[in-house]
């Protein structure tokens, strides 16, 4: 047994088992040091801090020491030589010293000035002359933190058994070297796994916003980081936000602002529920409604979607309504917050976690219970953290829906198929106290394209997604049949929007831009209050915030960079995206932005007009991402270089 607990593997377990504890050290003295800023932490909350601190601590450890466990796992006898084991036990101290242990004590008093966690942003901080002078600074300010790391640091070195030479239990080379390379293999598959937060197909690398998933506040949240993860996560946009500002501040403003004083509404809807089906590659071809000259004579003249199209001729339909982005994770802050995502993702960068003000947080405020639905495992695909970030407080998802209705219903990709988790969602709701807002993200419209084996009669239609597109135009029809009398569901506004067109594409139309960015959108009331219209103008996703806050003749003065369609006739009709360049799609034509130039804009037209107002909104969005600030309270015009 002591040759055993002496081995190679035994004493780097225990090595790793020591980081954790000086992280949880870590994360304490960062709480007792902005215990006022963070609030008092209830003992039910406590097991949930746990799991995400462990989740984001196993992160920061394979970040910082997956080379370490690598190196003192070769399955070769140098390793127990004296001069190798000094450069593991001197990579060990000094990494961890400095990412471990100094960065996360740095974050207690730096966290306290600007209320987020130490990441890539502030490595360009070091390109100030008196960093140094600052750092010595802050230093004698809180000399108990600098004797905190120190005993930390004792800890490490205490800790590693630097005087235990480690001997492997295996005599025999015949199982030496097959048993430690199996043990390298399982270790770097492991830290993989750690790196992206999960091992599911559905998990996709976690990111600073899926701290929310594990905290009842944002201020929380902060707590269950660590570093290096909040360092190395964020490296692709380390420094300082670069963009050009191309009007002075006093000019910008009056070419395009983010900021909506509404004081009328065409229509009021006051104090209805609110519910948003983001739906999974909708694309505006699958409807013949919406595209009757591409399903004429070909064999699915009423399309893939005919419950939705009889829906749309009962609504406020938009006919011309365009994704913002091309992936699922770009819709969220689109329609829920009205924040549009250009090079990167907004949810991924590490300025999303300003402070903001978006509909399920301005609805929370008005009274509203908010909640979010989505099938797949809770954490997966980053959804649920956005949504706990921009104010809704209840997430169901796979694990709710099978501690209801069991575990039969998955569809052994994703998650739970989007027929009954509709049907799992009306119950929820039928039970929750008016006014709510909820919002679901359906997943069966996606590769790799099954439908339950239960679903007979659906067509085949001419791509691989037909079928998912209609299973869920089915799913929305029962979901209809079985709740439309409830008195709640009559009381409640419905938002139908893609997240982004279907991977798989009918058309050559749809290939193209703009084709390849338009989707379905429409608004519905059960009992009519909403008058039917098949509205021509351009809409685009980030106009879905303003407008719902519109039917709810809201008065309170917002920040989105769309525009309510029905109130606001001096914002003219555009939709907004990037791929390789800005595009922008107008009534007139298309227009393209190098960020110098336009470099297509239709022979019709104000170009000049278009170029100045896009120009404005790029500058008004990077501004805000640099402050980190979306709200109107702070919206000041006035940057400076």
């Amino acid at each position: 047994m002591r040759s055993w607990l002496r081995s190679n593997v035994a004493m780097l377990l225990r090595r790793i088992a020591l980081l954790y504890f000086v992280l949880l050290l870590c994360r304490i003295v960062f709480y007792l040091y902005n215990r006022t800023l963070i609030g008092p932490i209830a003992a039910g909350e406590l097991p949930s801090l746990l799991r995400g601190a462990l989740l984001f601590d196993t992160a920061s450890i394979v970040y910082a020491d997956l080379l370490f466990v690598v190196l003192s796992l070769l399955p070769f006898r140098f390793r127990e030589r004296g001069w190798y084991r000094s450069i593991l036990f001197w990579y060990y101290t000094a990494v961890n010293s400095l990412l471990l242990v100094a960065v996360n004590l740095a974050d207690c008093v730096y966290f306290r000035y600007t209320q987020k966690r130490f990441s890539s942003d502030e490595i360009f901080f070091a390109d100030n002359g008196n960093s140094l002078q600052l750092v010595l600074k802050f230093a004698a300010e809180n000399w108990y933190l600098p004797l905190v790391g120190a005993g930390l640091i004792w800890l490490l070195v205490r800790g590693y058994g630097r005087r235990i030479v480690p001997r492997s239990p295996l005599a025999s080379p015949w199982l030496h070297y097959p048993l430690g390379t199996a043990a390298l293999i399982l270790a770097v598959l492991l830290g993989i796994a750690g790196m992206r937060g999960g091992m599911t197909r559905m998990t996709r690398p976690i990111t600073l916003s899926n701290a929310t998933l594990y905290a009842p506040t944002s201020e929380k949240a902060h707590l269950i980081l660590s570093n290096p993860f909040c360092i190395l996560r964020t490296i692709n946009t380390a420094g300082t936000v670069r963009y050009t500002r191309y009007f002075p501040p006093e000019e910008l403003d009056s070419h395009f602002t983010p900021v909506h004083r509404p004081d009328s509404s065409a229509v009021s809807l006051e104090g209805r529920n609110v519910v948003i089906f983001i739906m999974e590659s909708m694309s505006a071809e699958h409807s013949a409604y919406l595209c009757p000259e591409l399903h004429e004579g070909g064999g699915d003249e009423s399309g893939y979607t005919p419950f939705l199209d009889s829906l749309m001729s009962r609504s406020l339909c938009f006919a011309q309504m365009y994704a913002n982005g091309t992936r699922s994770i770009q819709a969220m802050p689109s329609v829920l917050g009205s924040i549009p995502s250009f090079k990167q993702p907004f949810v991924l960068m590490p300025q999303s976690l300003g402070k903001s003000r978006q509909l399920p947080r301005m609805l929370r405020d008005k009274g509203y219970n908010t909640s979010f639905f989505c099938g797949s495992e809770r954490g997966s695909m980053g959804f649920g953290a956005y949504a706990r970030s921009a104010g809704i407080d209840r997430l169901l998802s796979r694990e709710d829906y099978e501690q209801a209705h069991g575990t039969g219903d998955f569809d052994g990709y994703w998650g739970i198929w989007d027929g009954p988790f509709l049907q799992f969602m009306g119950e929820e709701l039928s039970a929750t106290p008016e006014p709510f807002f909820a919002a679901l993200f359906t997943l069966t419209a996606h590769h790799p394209f099954v439908v339950p084996e239960s679903e007979h009669g659906l067509p085949r239609g001419r791509t691989p997604n037909h079928k998912c597109v209609a299973y869920d135009d089915r799913s929305f029809r029962r979901f209809y049949r079985r709740f439309e009398h409830e008195e709640w569901f009559r009381r409640t506004i419905f938002v139908f929007v893609a997240d982004h067109v279907s991977s798989e594409k009918m058309d050559e139309s749809t290939r193209l831009f703009p084709g390849n960015h338009r989707i379905m959108g429409f608004i519905h009331t059960p009992d009519g209050a909403l008058a039917p219209q098949r509205l021509a103008q351009t809409v685009q996703q980030i106009d879905i915030m303003p407008t719902v806050l519109g039917l709810l003749s809201n008065r309170e003065s917002y920040f989105a960079f769309g525009r309510d369609v029905l109130n606001e006739p001096d914002r003219e009709p555009w939709a907004v995206m990037y791929d390789t360049e800005f595009r922008v799609v107008r009534p007139e034509g298309l227009y393209s932005f190098d960020e110098r130039r336009m470099t297509a804009a239709p022979c019709e037209g104000d170009a000049e007009r278009v170029e100045n107002r896009l120009k404005a909104l790029i500058q008004q969005y990077y501004g805000h991402v640099e402050v980190k600030n979306y709200t109107v309270e702070d919206h000041d015009p006035v940057q400076t270089d």
